[in-house]
């Protein structure tokens, strides 16, 4: 795993896109056609401002959805779905886009979506990390050994307090407990990952992957396992690692 320190999280999200942008040109350049992941959550907000700015062909690009809340409309506020649609998927002109729909039967909905991703290998992952260290919603204990490209998880109270501090709920009770997520290792089957981390309340998690026992209680500390990794941070994120500044 390589990191880079960003003065900023602007800087941090200028160059976690320029990055990604360039490994998708490149895979288009090799393949014809690329095949992504896209986050969403705070900590993408300015990676993906910039990304839909890059030069990239996007009409050979397939891109796929990491993770949504079960039970929850696409025109809710917290609606992973509405948040691609406007910062992502409607600024470019995609080949396709793969959604988690959350209001359908779940079990059904992760067997289509598996079905579609295992014929679309992964170029280049777009994630974040969560402040208990999950991986998309993959909360401790993570499930490492599933062959499921996704899953139906249960959230943790860390998570959900994360959502709600985020301001994408009122009230806790409002943060839904289950979610689609892709799984641990259909994230660590794409050949490069870009993970964007800013902000302090991110600290620990940052610390606790790269400095933790490789395990499910801190499940992004697989990412070390993956050999094209780009953790980009900012200095606030990364103010507990060892090494700073």
């Amino acid at each position: 795993m390589e990191t880079k320190i960003l003065e900023t999280k602007q800087e941090l999200g200028r160059k976690a896109a320029t990055t990604g942008a360039a490994l998708i040109r490149k895979a288009i350049a090799d393949n014809g056609t690329a095949n992504i992941i896209v986050a969403t959550g705070a900590s993408q907000f300015e990676m993906l401002d910039t990304l839909v700015k890059e030069d990239v062909d996007w009409s050979k690009v397939t891109a796929f959805h990491l993770d949504e809340y079960i039970g929850l409309s696409d025109s809710h506020p917290a609606s992973f779905r509405k948040y691609l649609k406007e910062r992502f998927v409607n600024l470019v002109r995609l080949k396709s886009f793969h959604y988690v729909n959350g209001e359908v039967d779940p079990v059904e909905e992760c067997k289509r979506l598996e079905y579609i991703i295992l014929h679309h290998p992964i170029d280049v992952a777009f994630v974040g990390i969560g402040e208990n260290g999950h991986l998309a919603f993959n909360d401790p204990p993570a499930d490492f050994e599933t062959e499921d490209a996704y899953l139906v998880v249960n959230l943790d109270d860390d998570c959900r307090h994360q959502q709600l501090g985020e301001g994408w709920f009122s009230i806790l009770d409002d943060v839904p407990k289950q979610a689609i997520s892709m799984s641990i290792k259909q994230i660590m089957k794409s050949k490069s990952i870009i993970c964007t981390v800013p902000d302090l309340r991110k600290a620990k998690a940052v610390y606790q992957t790269l400095n933790s026992e490789i395990s499910p209680a801190c499940p992004a500390s697989i990412l070390r396992k993956h050999p094209n990794v780009l953790l980009f941070l900012d200095q606030a994120a990364a103010s507990l690692l060892l090494d700073y500044p």
